[in-house]
């Protein structure tokens, strides 16, 4: 579970790690704090504004847009462009450093940055440009912003860009309890939620809607943000629309990483833009980073896993490049040779190519028969058999590793498939996709399936996963709920990019499961809407067969 924690301690936290950081004494800065900024709303807005004394001219304007309030620390993106030689602001969603009724994540972002921008362009130390980096929320507010360009904004650099309702707080419409810690922890700033409560929920078997309860309150994010469990529109409103991706047509960076928690979000917006946007100047740059490494500096070792020197690249410096590059002409960072920029873990080289698409010349498909990974279609059919007991809080059902790489895969009551050993290397770049077929007692569930290389050494080496709910696996912004009895598919196609060296010896492992553990919201089936149900709605235990028709497809690179 370490690898859910890390990534949601990231996300809920946007801890800053400063002291990491060398910055300049501020008497080197001239610092205008608490500046408000008035929106065609009425709302003012919070801001910082940071140059360098001895910067007296019209320069270009970074703007670092937030909704964490971290006080003394929060100059520091504002220092950092000055350091480059940028006027430098850091500006606050509405609400935050000054009144909180105005607060609505994600909600205001498209008009209320557009005025800001106005605003930058039109001060006497802006040179009318304006460029835009960070990640998380940080990331999603530029693309909100890119829903309606103003004319002074150059460039946007989004790192490990969130999308709304699509990977957070929930993720193919299975809702985690980050929606609950993210605004305690980082909003209300009320004191930590105790390490308990997520299990003292699960053990109580209370509805998730009611977890808040047990932290003593009701809280109105968690709450407002659990009555939208269809991708509908309130959240496709938040990004931008097909016409509007068509009219982005800034250059623009894109950064994550193979284990960071937002990638599909990410990776989405990359998709999109290109999709309907023929002559989209976008760059994608992947690697084996989380959350945190895909914005700043990359952990040597991240989660056991020693990365390939190569891919050891500060990503903060990566997007100053970028911005030089775009707004003061400079040469364009070297390691942007392509517009798909990914590193091949196990081989100490970046990889780099067109499109997505060109990253594999090849695709692997697996059936799941008898705890194997086929390659041939099975001739007779056949299925297995999987019993979830909702009522019984003894054992939990998950897909977490505690590392990336590990000794032994506990299928915490799942089924385990293997593929044969490979006879030759080969590598796996993309997002697998696939099919299950099933046959269910219930009218719904929530699945997850985590993809292994288990290596000739006899270690397990974790590249991805996905979890969806499988009402909405034909339709994200449509419940359509399963029959009992009857055989249904569950395509699914929204997982994460990975790229491994795949060496001869290995085999791929398939961890098939059903969510029942305290991170996540838990389906019972009934059919009700997930986040009212309790475990008097489980009444008998969830009962399955995965027929052998089930399939994944694996994006391969063959020489």
């Amino acid at each position: 579970m370490k690898y859910l924690l890390c990534v949601l301690f990231v996300l809920a936290t946007g801890t800053i790690a400063f002291a990491q950081q060398a910055i300049q004494n501020d008497s080197d800065y001239v610092i205008q704090d608490s500046v408000l900024i008035t929106t065609r709303s009425g709302v003012d807005i919070a801001a910082i504004i940071v140059r360098k004394k001895n910067n007296t001219a019209p320069l270009p304007a970074i703007l670092f847009y937030t909704t964490y309030y971290q006080d003394a620390n929060d100059a520091f993106f504002g220092k950092k462009s000055a350091d480059r030689n940028y006027a430098g602001i850091v500006v606050y969603a509405r609400g935050i450093k000054t009144d909180l009724k105005h607060y609505a994540p994600y909600e205001h972002e498209g008009t209320d940055i557009y005025d800001i921008i106005d605003w930058i362009s039109k001060q006497p130390w802006c040179d009318g440009n304006v460029g835009m980096y960070g990640g998380s929320y940080t990331g999603y507010s530029q693309w909100a912003t890119a829903k309606n360009i103003h004319s002074a904004l150059k460039t946007i650099v989004p790192q490990v860009a969130v999308m709304p309702g699509y990977d957070v707080p929930m993720e193919n419409n299975v809702q985690m309890n980050l929606g609950l810690y993210w605004p305690h922890d980082n909003i209300y700033k009320k004191e930590p939620l105790r390490r308990s409560l997520p299990f003292e929920w699960f053990e109580n078997g209370i509805a998730f809607k009611n977890m808040d309860s047990l932290a003593g309150y009701k809280n109105p994010v968690f709450q407002k943000w659990l009555s939208h469990p269809d991708y509908d529109g309130y959240w496709q409103s938040m990004v931008p629309a097909p016409a509007e991706y068509a009219k982005i047509n800034i250059p623009v960076l894109t950064t994550t990483g193979y284990y960071d928690g937002s990638q599909i979000g990410a990776l989405q917006y990359f998709k999109l833009h290109n999709k309907y946007n023929k002559n989209a100047n976008h760059y994608f740059v992947i690697g084996p980073y989380d959350h945190w490494g895909g914005q700043r500096k990359p952990a040597k070792i991240l989660m056991g896993y020693e990365i390939d020197s190569v891919a050891n690249i500060n990503m903060m410096n990566l997007a100053y490049d970028w911005l030089d590059y775009i707004l003061k002409g400079k040469s364009k960072p070297d390691l942007l040779k392509n517009k798909v920029n990914y590193q091949l873990m196990g081989t100490n080289e970046w990889i780099h190519a067109p499109t997505l698409q060109s990253t594999s010349n090849d695709t692997l498909t697996f059936y799941l028969d008898n705890k194997t990974l086929c390659v041939q279609k099975p001739e007779k059919k056949g299925f297995q058999k999987q019993t979830v007991d909702f009522k019984d809080r003894k054992s939990q059902n998950n897909y977490f590793t505690p590392e990336i790489i590990f000794d032994t895969l506990n299928a915490s009551g799942g089924l385990i498939f293997a593929s044969e050993p490979f006879e030759k290397d080969f590598s796996i770049t993309g997002s697998f996709t696939g099919n299950l077929f099933t046959t269910i007692n219930k009218k719904d569930m929530d699945v997850s399936l985590a993809l292994y290389e288990l290596m000739p050494n006899g270690k397990y080496f974790f590249l991805t996963r996905y979890v969806g709910r499988a009402s909405y696996a034909k339709d994200n912004s449509k419940r359509q709920l399963l029959h009992p009895g009857k055989i249904e598919n569950i395509p699914f196609d929204n997982t994460r990019f990975v790229s491994k060296k795949i060496n001869r010896g290995s085999r791929l492992v398939i961890l098939l499961n059903i969510n029942k553990h305290p991170f996540e919201i838990i389906n019972y089936g009934s059919g009700k809407p997930v986040s009212d149900e309790t475990t008097g709605d489980a009444k008998e235990p969830l009962q399955i067969k995965w027929h052998n028709e089930s399939y994944i497809k694996v994006p391969v690179w063959k020489d």
